[in-house]
This record gives C-alpha cells, structure tokens and sequence, in this order.
C-alpha cells in the first residue's frame, strides 16, 4: 500500500535520514551513560550512579520513539552498531575515565544530540511535519536540560 501522510517522499527520507542520525546519536549516548552507570567510582558514586541511571532509563524510551516515527514516515530505522557508528556524532567511552570527566564527556554527549536534533528541526518544519517537530522539540529540551546539570556538577 503507497504511503499519504500528506509530505512527500524526498522530503520524507530527507526527515527520516536526520533522525536516523539522531537515533544513532541518541543510541550511543544510552550506551555510553548506561556504561558509565557501571563503572563510576568514588565519592559521588551514588549520585551519579542514580543519575545516569535516569538518563540512561529516559533515553531507551527516546530510541524506540525516535525509531517508530522513522518507520512511521516508512523508512526502515538503522539498528545496528556499525550503522549507528557510521551515523553517529557521540564519541565512544574509552574505559577508565575518572568521574569528573565521565560527567564532562556526558555533558558533551547531551549538546552532541541537542546539535543533531536541531539540524533536523527545519527540514521537518518545512515540510509541515509537525508529529517529527514535536519529537525534535522535546528532545532538545531534555538534552538541553540534562547538559546544563552534567555542567552543573563541574563548576
């Protein structure tokens, strides 16, 4: 059956390409928090380890919506690791990091996505997908949120 959702197909790959970029995005920062999660030490060990595990818990949630709606604009949605790596603007945990810099590299992982899902943001607004403008929206304000207080902790 052809797809009408009342946006075109250029613009519909156009829009499931930047978020393809953002699940990646949002993907390697879950695994990123999740391992960071595992491995913090020391005096704020509890803080942040109950802290990661909240964002870590709310991005799964993000990747399968942000996947959903790639399928929802029928395009098939990456969904593994070396096409995440290809997609992906987040940098890879090396292992070993202290906790201050696992908070500093987090915070860094957070603005990435912000960065992401913004660059996408008008091609959905101009081609008056508002179901991928709210995704977008709210995805910024909760990296956005997340970023200032990993910041926070480093001043």
């Amino acid at each position: 059956m052809e797809l009408n959702l009342g946006i075109n197909s250029e613009d519909r790959h156009k829009i499931a390409t930047g978020l393809a970029s953002l699940l990646a995005d949002s993907y390697s920062l879950y695994l990123k928090t999740h391992n960071y999660h595992w491995n913090v030490e020391g005096q704020l060990f509890n803080t942040l380890h109950e802290m990661f595990e909240v964002q870590y818990t709310e991005l799964a949630a993000a990747v399968d919506e942000i996947a959903e709606r790639i399928r929802a604009l029928g395009i098939k949605a990456p969904g593994s690791y070396s096409e995440f790596a290809a997609l992906t603007s987040v940098e890879e945990a090396q292992g070993g990091e202290t906790a201050e810099e696992m908070i500093r590299q987090l915070a860094i992982g957070q603005e990435s996505v912000v960065r992401t899902a913004r660059s996408v943001f008008p091609v959905a607004n101009s081609a008056n997908d508002e179901p991928t403008a709210d995704l977008l929206t709210q995805r910024m304000q909760t990296h956005e949120k997340n970023a200032w207080m990993l910041r926070s902790m480093l001043a």
